[in-house]
């Protein structure tokens, strides 16, 4: 990766971390997702040389997301399917061929599921899950069973996103023992 690719995707995932806050702010798993349409020629199928993802001017966000389980009372009212909904309602299409998935956490099988089903080219996390997560323990987004198979990029930002999860949890423990 080139250290433009690395600002590039460092940039998505910290507006990710933001909408993870707004979940911890809300009590909510402090999980958060930002998607953004990527410029063309980049991570396109059938593009023989795609272009390299290095200029955050020409990428745009269309759509975020938090996770908002407790208070939808809704199961699948994750960071990532609250986002997929949106962006497939600014691109007026469910196919989301040309994004990029930016989630603080690696996606569980559904979200995971949902994102092969939307086509997202490049789906990027930042903390791993290797006992529950989509890809670490099932291999969802990577299956060679199902019709497609986006471009995934795991740690960015582990640190900052592992750091989120960790002081979300220690302080819920500290409120539980009050």
């Amino acid at each position: 990766m080139t250290e433009g690719e690395r600002r590039f995707h460092e940039h998505f995932m910290r507006l990710a971390m933001r909408e993870a806050e707004a979940s911890a702010a809300a009590g909510e798993v402090p999980c958060g997702c930002v998607i953004v349409q990527l410029p063309e020629g980049c991570l396109e199928p059938g593009v023989a040389k795609p272009r390299p993802i290095e200029d955050i001017l020409e990428a745009r966000v269309i759509a975020r997301g938090h996770n908002q389980t407790e208070l939808l009372r809704d199961p699948t009212a994750h960071a990532e399917m609250i986002a997929i909904t949106a962006a497939a309602e600014a691109v007026g299409d469910w196919r989301l061929g040309r994004v990029a998935v930016y989630v603080t956490k690696e996606p569980c099988p559904m979200c995971a599921g949902a994102l092969v089903c939307a086509r997202a080219a490049m789906v990027v996390w930042g903390l791993n899950d290797l006992e529950r997560g989509g890809e670490g323990a099932f291999g969802i987004l990577s299956s060679n069973r199902l019709n497609h198979r986006p471009r995934l990029l795991p740690g960015i930002l582990e640190a900052e996103c592992r750091a989120q999860f960790t002081d979300f949890f220690s302080e819920r423990r500290k409120e539980n023992r009050r």
